[in-house]
């Protein structure tokens, strides 16, 4: 399996780099690309840690040799939230980024499975659809966003409130990958007693702010990266375990049956070809269905500007 991040000289490309390093299987390729001159350092700073994973490093405007032969694109390259910046203030500049990466996949890859890390992930998803779909190489299996983080901290959170193993905890997260359009299904965890309406409320909305918490807490200093290179790492091993045959769900931000939205976080199962099966959400609470229709909006909304983005 080869795998190609690009953005890899990022406070989240380079965790992710190691990350991968660490836990691909033995025989992959990773290769790592970015704009910033430092990425082939990266590269070879990495390949001295002894895994049976080669890494080659790619630097410049041009992704194309980091590319070629890929079977898996993660993308995180972009600005990262500040202090006092929402996601949808990312635009601007995070879509022309992904705009002109996924042009080169579409050229070089377009067979790979493309994931999405960079956010606003609500948008960029959408990009990354209309320039495949542009270029006539657009699959909507093989397309992903990243919200794999709001289920680790999903698993992380309850585990703390309800003194369990987070490890043991699993959680689907539906919606989208930014505030309110993130909704834990707090009501599906196994062997949990919720107190109150209030425990349940209160959680979710930590769940949702959680991004907020960390950009505070480093008062200036960036935002979440080394819990997303971790979230980015265990969605890509799964990816690379359904591709090679295995039979593995994930929550994932993806084009279903539109029944809510174009694109929208749901459980699914990979595969050989990516996307396997679009799995049901399962029954909701009361709170969650009305969390669910309160989403859809500003979910709408998002996908609307990524589109708009490409089709002007």
């Amino acid at each position: 399996m080869k795998v190609a991040v690009l953005g890899a000289a990022g406070g989240i490309g380079q965790a992710l780099a190691l990350l991968l390093k660490l836990q691909l299987p033995a025989g992959s390729a990773l290769s790592l690309y970015d704009v910033a001159p430092v990425t082939p350092g990266v590269a070879k700073d990495i390949s001295h840690i002894p895994t049976e994973v080669a890494v080659e490093g790619f630097a410049g405007t041009d992704p194309s040799d980091a590319l070629k032969g890929a079977d898996i694109v993660l993308i995180s390259a972009g600005v990262a939230r500040k202090p006092g910046m929402t996601r949808a203030d990312l635009f601007d500049v995070n879509a022309n980024i992904i705009r002109s990466l996924i042009e080169k996949v579409a050229e070089v890859c377009p067979k790979a499975c493309v994931a999405i890390i960079t956010n606003p992930v609500n948008a960029t998803v959408a990009i990354a659809a209309e320039v495949l779909k542009k270029a006539g190489v657009y699959d909507k299996r093989k397309l992903f966003g990243v919200t794999t983080l709001d289920t680790l901290r999903s698993e992380t959170f309850i585990g703390e409130l309800k003194g369990l193993d987070p490890t043991r905890v699993t959680i689907p997260v539906i919606g989208g990958h930014s505030g309110v359009t993130i909704l834990p299904l707090l009501s599906q965890v196994q062997n949990v007693e919720w107190s109150s309406a209030e425990e349940i409320e209160t959680l979710t909305k930590r769940i949702q702010n959680a991004g907020t918490e960390v950009v505070e807490a480093k008062a200036g200093g960036g935002s979440a990266t080394l819990s997303m290179a971790q979230a980015a790492a265990r969605f890509c091993l799964s990816l690379v375990k359904g591709l090679n045959g295995a039979k593995v769900v994930e929550c994932s931000y993806v084009e279903g049956d539109g029944k809510y939205a174009r694109f929208f976080a749901q459980p699914v199962r990979l595969g050989k070809e990516g996307v396997e099966e679009f799995l049901p959400l399962g029954k909701l609470s009361a709170f969650e269905e009305e969390a669910l229709k309160g989403m859809l909006e500003t979910l709408h909304a998002d996908i609307a500007s990524g589109e708009k983005f490409i089709k002007g």
